[in-house]
């Protein structure tokens, strides 16, 4: 097994241009409005026509990017297919688009389907009495949590366009033809229920699940405040190991192309191994989620990430909890506070 990645692409395809990572299949970017500032979008050739994998956010400039790219590098041929690897916006944001102005088929897991068609409908224009209370037993900063009181929180709908009844499902172990090749669809989670991943004999569609140097957000949200993300995210790396091999081109939703599989899984889990026993030693005395930034991620954590940071925190102190390494109390500001047992 390699003890490193490899980045056979130095750099990533300019703003509406394209990169050819294999025969027949183009790797392009779009532009993201937040720290992580772009998302990788593959086409593969059917032909007369190309399958996409993931779509960007949809907005008037997605749009206009998106036609640009399809009179382009895409050479006038439509988009017959959308595969979307989860629900996330930057993800399944433009899907709707394809299937609406060019008759796409999408094919998706149930639950990304299931989850980006519900927030989509679940529009808000201030946060729900639940998620004000989700806030402050994560003991979220008093004044981050009295402007989100009153102004209008992310909503899937600024950024997803509507999504038309109908979609074509795709599930563990499903092979699928795409580009000429046969593909192995493996289901991921931790970073997104229901995550596919697409596996062929050389290469890898690995969206958020299998990405180099950075680590996917592992969030609690409001919808399920109990969940543990953490132990779907390392069972799910544990089960890639045996398919996974050095010689594999890994195709990830961000960041470059590499290679390395093998160590890069290792590494993952790892990483929250050592994540969670810091975060232990740390909890000593009694910490809210908004107090165990440094532990988890060893380095300060700025406004712009704060609400990631936190939704990550609370993600591994209900793993400790759950696993009866912490206890949790309620306390009279109603924060829980957590502190480690023995």
């Amino acid at each position: 097994m390699s003890q490193k990645l490899f980045y056979p692409f130095e750099a990533p395809p300019e703003e509406g241009t394209a990169i050819e990572v294999a025969e027949g299949i183009l790797w392009m970017r779009l532009p993201l409005p937040m720290a992580l500032n772009h998302v990788n979008i593959y086409a593969l050739d059917e032909g007369e026509s190309w399958t996409i994998i993931d779509t960007g956010f949809y907005s008037r400039r997605g749009v206009a990017l998106w036609e640009a790219l399809l009179s382009g590098p895409l050479q006038g041929k439509p988009v017959s297919r959308v595969v979307v690897t989860h629900h996330h916006p930057d993800h399944i944001g433009m899907a709707g688009w394809f299937q609406t102005e060019q008759g796409a088929e999408l094919l998706t897991t149930r639950t990304a389907w299931l989850m980006a068609r519900m927030l989509w409908l679940d529009e808000q224009s201030v946060p729900t009495s639940e998620a004000i209370t989700f806030y402050e037993r994560a003991g979220m900063d008093p004044q981050v949590l009295k402007k989100r009181r009153t102004e209008r929180p992310f909503n899937f709908a600024d950024c997803v366009a509507p999504l038309p009844q109908g979609y074509t499902r795709i599930r563990e172990g499903d092979a699928v033809q795409l580009g000429g090749r046969d593909w192995t669809v493996r289901i991921g989670h931790g970073h997104a229920p229901e995550h596919a991943t697409l596996w062929s004999e050389e290469l890898v569609l690995g969206g958020d699940q299998l990405l180099p140097s950075i680590s996917p957000n592992l969030g609690v949200y409001p919808t399920e405040p109990m969940a543990d993300p953490v132990t779907d995210w390392i069972a799910a790396c544990e089960s890639f190991l045996p398919f996974a091999t050095d010689a594999q081109l890994v195709l990830p939703g961000h960041k470059l192309p590499f290679r390395g599989l093998p160590f890069r899984l290792h590494q993952m889990i790892e990483n929250h191994h050592s994540a969670l026993s810091r975060l232990l030693d740390h909890l000593e005395t009694p910490k809210t989620a908004g107090e165990c930034f440094l532990p988890l991620f060893k380095r300060e954590i700025g406004s712009g990430e704060y609400g990631l940071a936190l939704v990550e925190s609370v993600a591994h102190l209900n793993h400790l909890y759950l696993a009866g390494q912490v206890t949790r109390d309620l306390g009279e500001d109603g924060a829980y506070r957590y502190q480690r047992l023995g």
